[in-house]
């Protein structure tokens, strides 16, 4: 049965090979970028695995909290930006392995990051897509604040927003 849990160390190399299936290179984090994440804010990446802690990675989410309000590039690259009592809750990636995908399952996390990020106290949550999925991200009560200043990728991105 699968379980959502925090990551740990351990977890990088089946992290990393799970982000990088989902994203294309110039987008996707680094296995170095996702390292210095998972040394600095471990709980706040939450991952839907098969069998609890050893268990494949089916679907994750990760980001950080801030106390700013909009999710800028520099935020992906700079781990130490994040600030664990911080008002907004910054979603960097929503993945899930491809012969996991169209089954609900980043549904299933974002449920459980939304309401940790409720009960943790926060403003609410924030983050950028691209747009054939803000309406996926409207299904959780995300608003289209419209084209996010983000270069990331060298695409075109929507900030999103859920305000509790």
């Amino acid at each position: 049965m699968p379980t959502i849990r925090h990551a740990s160390l351990a977890d990088l190399d089946a992290i990393a090979a799970v982000e990088m299936a989902c994203f294309p290179a110039a987008e996707a984090a680094t296995k170095e970028g996702l390292h210095a994440r998972l040394e600095v804010y471990p709980d706040f990446f939450w991952l839907l695995t098969e069998d609890g802690q050893g268990g494949d990675i089916i679907s994750f989410i990760n980001g950080f909290a801030t106390d700013s309000p909009d999710l800028t590039d520099d935020m992906y690259e700079d781990a130490t930006l994040h600030d664990p009592h911080g008002a907004w809750q910054m979603i960097f990636g929503v993945d899930t392995a491809p012969q996991y995908q169209h089954q609900g399952h980043a549904g299933t996390v974002m449920r459980q990051v939304i309401a940790d990020a409720s009960a943790a106290g926060r403003r609410g949550l924030v983050l950028t897509c691209k747009e054939p999925l803000i309406g996926f991200y409207a299904q959780f009560g995300f608003l289209d604040e419209g084209v996010s200043d983000s270069t990331h990728g060298n695409v075109t991105w929507h900030q999103m927003r859920l305000t509790f």
